[in-house]
C-alpha cells in the first residue's frame, strides 16, 4: 500500500502549481492537521484515495470549514484495505485551544480507547500531530510530545508512527525518519510518501 502522509505546510507543487502526478499510485492520505481544510478537499478531489485526518493545534477552523470528502479519525482506529489507523490529534496544551491536552488529558483519550484496541487486536499507524516524548520533539512546551504514544509504542509495535507539528524548516533539525524499537517514525511535514506492506 502506497500512503501519502502530509503535515503542517500545503505543498506548493501538489497545490499552487497542481501536478496530477504526484497522486497517482497513492492508496490513502494521512494528513497529521494543521493544514488548510481547502487543501485537503482539494487533493479529495483529485484523488480516489481515502484522505484521513487527526486536528492540528491551529485546526479550530474545521469546525467552520469541514475538510469535505475527508474522513476525521479522532479517538478511533479505521480500517482500510487491512491497515488499522489510529487517530489522536492535537497538541500539548500551552494556552487556551480546542486541540490542545495536557499531559493526563491525552492519556484518558487513550484509555477510553481500549475495547477498540482490544477489538481491533492493536493498530498498524498511529497518526498524531504531535510526536511523542522524548522522540523528535521539542524542548519548548507547545512542541513537546505526549508521553503516552511511546506507552503505545512499546505495547502494540506498529509498523509506523506518523506525525507532524514539528516542521522540518525549525533552526533544530528534526529528522523526516527515524527509528523507535521495530516502529518506523514519520514526520509528516508537508508530505512524505512511504510503502506498508500488508
Amino acid at each position: 500500500m502506497k500512503i501519502m502522509a502530509i503535515a503542517d505546510h500545503e505543498s506548493k507543487a501538489m497545490w499552487d502549481y497542481f501536478d496530477k502526478s504526484y497522486l497517482e499510485g497513492i492508496d490513502l492520505i494521512l494528513s497529521c492537521g494543521d493544514l488548510k481544510p481547502q487543501y485537503l478537499s482539494f487533493l479529495a478531489t483529485f484523488t480516489h484515495a481515502p484522505v484521513l485526518y487527526v486536528h492540528g493545534n491551529h485546526d479550530d477552523r474545521y469546525e467552520q470549514v469541514p475538510p469535505d470528502g475527508c474522513i476525521c479519525i479522532e479517538d478511533t482506529i479505521y480500517v482500510h484495505n487491512g491497515v488499522r489507523i489510529l487517530g489522536l490529534g492535537g497538541s500539548m496544551r500551552y494556552k487556551d485551544g480546542k486541540h490542545q491536552y495536557t499531559q493526563a488529558e491525552m492519556k484518558r483519550r487513550v484509555r477510553r480507547l481500549r475495547w477498540k484496541l482490544r477489538q481491533k487486536g492493536g493498530f498498524d499507524i498511529l497518526l498524531t500531530h504531535s510526536p511523542a516524548y522524548n522522540l523528535n520533539d521539542g524542548e519548548d512546551l507547545p512542541h513537546r510530545g505526549f508521553e503516552v504514544f511511546c506507552t503505545l509504542l512499546d505495547k502494540y509495535e506498529p509498523s509506523f508512527f506518523v506525525h507532524g507539528h514539528v516542521h522540518m524548516n525549525y533552526g533544530r533539525k528534526f529528522p523526516r525518519l527515524s527509528m523507535y524499537n521495530s516502529t518506523t517514525v514519520v514526520n509528516a511535514y508537508e508530505k512524505y510518501v512511504f510503502e506498508l506492506d500488508k
